[in-house]
This record gives structure tokens, sequence and C-alpha cells, in this order.
């Protein structure tokens, strides 16, 4: 399959749509759904739990748009509309978690507990540094109007629902107007990060989820199509388990708005790869689709369906020749 030409050519677009797919970041979405929503400012866990279901919902509903849309506007431009709106959404997403890292609340009493002489929280002056510490929690009062007696202590080693000491560490003032927030901070722009998911599943699920099978299934002579398939399918699964091992390291170490940044400048680079690469399939016979990658790899994007098609006819100067019948005989 690799030292044949258009195989080698077809799976290099079949593996790169799958990697693609994967570097968007839909399984951190879909495996994190709640964390994100709870990373974004949402305090109760039920509620995260139910955000995240009517974002998984979302995935459902707009696959359901795809297989609608395949035969009518072709794989080509479904899958670039889709990445296209992927890599604005998760921009979206990123700016959601940069106006609550630009707005973060600070951090206005510093205890005095002989513990946190030595700790990390006690040099944290904001409530965002303070958050990516996986060591650190903040505690805070709130009224209707304010945040005040705000907080970054240490966390309980047991759990991470209370302080390590202090009134965050009393279940039962927690309940009387004061709040623990671990791995977030409170914020009201939850709903940019929430429109931002929405947005996301809702662009991903009719093409960059579905496009990168259906198209595998089709760009592979009969005798290749199971190689190239599961070469694909192992790619999926491979940038799969990198991206969701590395999303909270990267997290930490990039912030969550340049994790979500990240994960749309590689979007981007796939909307150039699949522009540049992947020809349309639609309507075509499997002789026609493995003549598409005859030629060199990124040539074939261009492609046009045979609908699109134009003949051009141009009109040749020449001179008529009257053939005699000996001639004609002899023609015969």
């Amino acid at each position: 399959m690799l030292t044949y030409p258009p195989t080698r050519r077809a799976l290099l677009v079949g593996c790169g749509l799958q990697m693609f797919q994967q570097l968007s970041g839909i399984n951190t979405v879909m495996y994190y759904g709640a964390t994100i929503l709870q990373m974004s400012g949402v305090r109760d866990d039920k509620v995260a739990i139910w955000l995240a279901g009517v974002t998984a919902f979302t995935n459902f509903l707009f696959t359901l748009l795809g297989v609608w849309l395949v035969e009518r506007v072709g794989r080509r431009k479904l899958t670039l509309g889709s990445i296209i709106g992927t890599c604005l959404s998760l921009s979206l997403l990123a700016i959601g978690f940069l106006l609550s890292a630009q707005h973060t609340p600070p951090v206005t009493l510093h205890p005095t507990d002989p513990s946190m002489v030595n700790s990390t929280c006690n040099r944290h002056l904001l409530c965002e540094p303070c958050m990516l510490d996986p060591g650190c929690g903040f505690c805070y009062r709130e009224n209707s109007t304010a945040l005040f007696a705000s907080s970054c202590v240490p966390v309980n080693t047991a759990s991470t629902e209370k302080a390590a000491w202090g009134r965050c560490s009393n279940s039962t003032q927690l309940r009387v107007h004061t709040y623990w927030a671990y791995n977030y901070c409170p914020t009201s722009y939850s709903w940019v990060v929430l429109l931002g998911l929405v947005l996301y599943l809702a662009f991903f699920a009719p093409g960059l989820g579905p496009m990168p099978w259906t198209i595998n299934s089709e760009i592979y002579p009969l005798w290749a199509r199971s190689t190239g398939n599961a070469c694909s399918a192992g790619v999926n699964w491979t940038f799969n388990f990198l991206v969701s091992l590395t999303f909270l390291h990267v997290a930490q170490n990039l912030t969550y708005y340049g994790a979500f940044f990240l994960y749309s400048s590689l979007a981007l680079i796939g909307f150039f790869f699949i522009y540049g690469c992947l020809p349309e399939t639609k309507s075509r016979r499997l002789e026609e689709i493995e003549s598409l990658f005859d030629n060199q790899l990124c040539s074939c994007g261009a492609t046009d369906s045979d609908e699109d098609r134009q003949v051009e006819y141009i009109r040749v100067k020449g001179s008529n020749y009257h053939l005699s019948d000996n001639d004609a005989s002899d023609v015969d």
C-alpha cells in the first residue's frame, strides 16, 4: 500500500483527517465537559453535570444534521465548514476563560496560621494563580452584591472539597455564605464558556465528527481498504489518548484559555490541510476516486465534482479535404 503512490497519498489524507479530528479537542470536551464547566465558574456540581448533558445532546442532534447534509453539500465542503466553525468556537471558549482570568477576584484576606509560612498558597495575590496551583483553593464569602474576605489556602489532602484548615474546612460554615472553590474562580463569564461548548459541538458534529470515517471508507481501492481503515483508526485512537491524557497538564502549564487557543490553532492548521489535500468524493465511482490521488498530494484539493465541471469548446481552423472514391476505398 505504501509503495503505490495513489494509495500512499490516500492513506496520508485519511490519517491526517483522523489526526486533526482529535487535535481539535473533541474528546477533551466530551470526557471533561463537566470539569470544563466547573473551571469556568459553575459552582454547583449537579448543575455542571446537567449542563454537560445539554452539550452532549447537542452533539447527538447535530450529528443527525450531518446525515442530511452529506449528500447535499458534499464531503469536502461539509468538512471545511465544520472545522472552521470548530476553530472559531474553540476561540470563543478560550476568550471565555481569558475574560474570567482578566477579571479574577483578588486575595483580600491573608491568614496568619503558622502552617502558611512555607506554603506556596501564601504567595498568590489573585484567584487565577491560586486556582492553577493544585495544592491550593480559594476560600471566600459572598453576599448579594459582592465577594469579600477571600483567601488562598492549602487544600485538604484527604478531600479537595474543603480546605486543610480555617473557615473553609468546616462544613457548617460552608453553608453560611462562605464558599470553597477548588479548580475554578467565581466569575460572571461562565455563560461564554457554555455558549462556546454548545457552538463547538454544533459545528463539530455534522462534519468533523463523522466525515473522517466516511471519507476513509471511500478513498481506498478494495484491496487496500481494510489496511487503510485500520491505520487511520489507529491514528485516531493514538491522538485521542495523547490529547485526553495531556489536557489537565496543558491547562495547568498554559492556563485554560491557553489550552483552548492551542486547540483552535491546531484546528486552523487542519483547515488548510483539508483545503489543500482533500478531494470531493461525492457521486464518484471507485475508479474515479483512485484517480484523484494520481497527482502530487496537495494538488487534489481543488478537484471539483462532476456536476461543477464546465466543458469549453474551441474552434480549430482547417481546410476541408474531399475524398475521391478511390481514396475512400483505400480508407476502408
